[in-house]
């Protein structure tokens, strides 16, 4: 029995080490073509309205890809759980967080940033409410805030006070700014 186990110990290291390098990842997929790990791809992404074609890691986020190669910072790293909003853009027009998305799950498809929102240097409604209302305190969750408000107007363009508090539920104001951004988004609706 121990034999039995030491041995299993001692391939399960080889195999470790021997899988673990370019030859053996290669090995590995020449004989089992399932089992070899997709290490990039070549992805075709809309992004703020412009066709992007990008190489990424297969374990690279969506939040990753827009800060990193493509450097659209506004989008915020946070808690990179899917738990505070920060990281939030549309795909496809709607929201979610971009901190738990893979980047090649977004081929194919439309993303908008926060940098996406505004017409070139004019602010859209939402972004000039933000600032006339006071919406925002230390602004790292605001990015985030405003492009889930701008898919709650898109889809709803004159939200009750609780409409807009239920829509931006997964973002969190760690300042607690709340009755100020809901104020804003309420704002915008009236602009509209």
């Amino acid at each position: 029995m121990k034999l039995f186990i030491g041995g299993a110990v001692v391939v399960a290291g080889v195999s470790a080490w021997l899988f673990g390098t370019p030859w053996g990842r290669n090995a590995l997929g020449s004989v089992f073509p399932s089992a070899a790990p997709l290490t990039s791809k070549n992805v075709k992404i809309s992004v703020n309205g412009r066709d992007q074609q990008l190489r990424v890691d297969a374990n690279s986020t969506l939040l990753d890809v827009l800060r990193r190669d493509l450097k659209l910072t506004g989008t915020r790293p946070g808690c990179s759980n899917s738990e505070c909003g920060a990281c939030t853009v549309l795909l496809d027009g709607v929201p979610v967080y971009s901190c738990h998305r893979l980047a090649i799950e977004a081929e194919g498809h439309q993303v908008t940033t926060i940098e996406g929102i505004a017409s070139g240097s004019e602010l859209s409604a939402i972004q000039q409410a933000f600032v006339d209302e006071g919406g925002f305190q230390c602004g790292y969750c605001t990015s985030g805030v405003i492009v889930a408000a701008t898919a709650l107007l898109r889809s709803n363009p004159n939200p009750s006070e609780i409409e807009v508090s239920q829509a931006l539920s997964g973002n969190i104001c760690r300042c607690g700014s709340y009755p100020h951004i809901v104020n804003a988004v309420l704002a915008a609706a009236q602009e509209s």
